[in-house]
């Protein structure tokens, strides 16, 4: 099983840094361990594992000794850099491999690998607390998830999700959102923290508009496309800036992210909305993903 995600598209057609050229994509994998190397002492053959966006990094640098792995100038992504979960078998290191608890299924699973580990880490890095206000921008795989996470750890939070269509908003509101509107709405309460998980530019200059004066966005992209870029010409530092607003941006995962984010779903029953597909459909899969029809992820069966 594998999870079909945005970040392929952007790999295809060559916005990222150059991948590894042929290379098997897919960033959500989960498969029965076949084989283990020498050495091996975590996993045995039998054991279901995952592998996620980090697929390596160098281990000896300042990022890698201080937990920011996903720092590392070596960081090598999975099915970019190495090959990936779009096949019947993959070889990871043990160290980057992660152990999926019992009551996930394969398919609820795998989207946790990459929507639900980035998705963790952005709220981290919110730092948003109990009793306060989180703005969701965008509402795909990722922020479906970050929703029910927000929830789970601060059930006296308020989550306000900004969404272009009226059946993500409505989607938002029965996975627990207080509030949905489009992308340009005013909420009722002010975000003191806001996660933009949106390709594109102009959602966040609105996030800054609403954004609680001392508040955060957390940028939770890999990249975000030049086709409106000229709107951030229209950046105000007065409206939207000033006031000790800050802007942060999300970079990679790290097994921290990928292990607690599998533990915290598990415990609290947090489950992503899921469709699956075989093999065969994974260019509709991608398809549906480029033109925005999705609810939840998608994920592959690979046999």
């Amino acid at each position: 099983m594998c999870g079909v995600c945005h970040t392929e598209l952007d790999e295809l057609a060559g916005r990222l840094r150059p991948p590894r050229i042929p290379v098997v994509p897919g960033h959500q994998a989960v498969g029965i361990v076949d084989e283990v190397g020498p050495g091996v002492t975590a996993f045995a053959p039998g054991d279901r594992v995952g592998v996620a966006w980090i697929f390596s990094a160098c281990g000896d640098c300042s990022y890698c000794r201080s937990g920011q792995e996903n720092l590392c100038n070596e960081f090598r992504a999975t099915g970019c850099d190495a090959d990936g979960g779009y096949a019947e078998y993959l070889v990871v290191g043990e160290a980057f491999a992660h152990r999926i608890p019992d009551v996930l299924t394969d398919a609820e699973a795998a989207p946790l690998l990459c929507g639900g580990a980035i998705g963790y880490r952005s709220l981290r890095l919110t730092g948003i607390a109990e009793g306060g206000v989180l703005g969701l921008v965008g509402f795909g795989a990722s922020a479906h998830l970050v929703l029910q996470l927000a929830k789970s750890r601060y059930p006296g939070t308020r989550v306000c999700v900004f969404a272009r269509d009226v059946s993500e908003q409505e989607f938002a509101r029965v996975l627990g959102a207080d509030w949905a509107g489009g992308i340009e709405d005013i909420p009722p309460w002010q975000p003191f923290a806001i996660i933009d998980t949106t390709p594109v530019w102009t959602p966040v200059l609105q996030a800054l508009r609403v954004l609680a004066p001392g508040g955060r966005l957390v940028i939770n992209a890999i990249r975000k496309e030049d086709a409106d870029r000229d709107a951030l010409r229209q950046l105000s530092y007065t409206d939207q800036l000033w006031r000790e607003k800050e802007i942060k941006s999300v970079a990679n995962v790290t097994r921290r992210d990928v292990r607690e984010c599998l533990a915290a779903a598990a415990e609290s029953g947090i489950r992503p909305e899921v469709q699956e597909h075989p093999l065969a459909h994974a260019n509709a899969a991608l398809a549906e993903i480029r033109a925005g029809r999705i609810r939840g992820a998608r994920v592959l069966r690979i046999r």
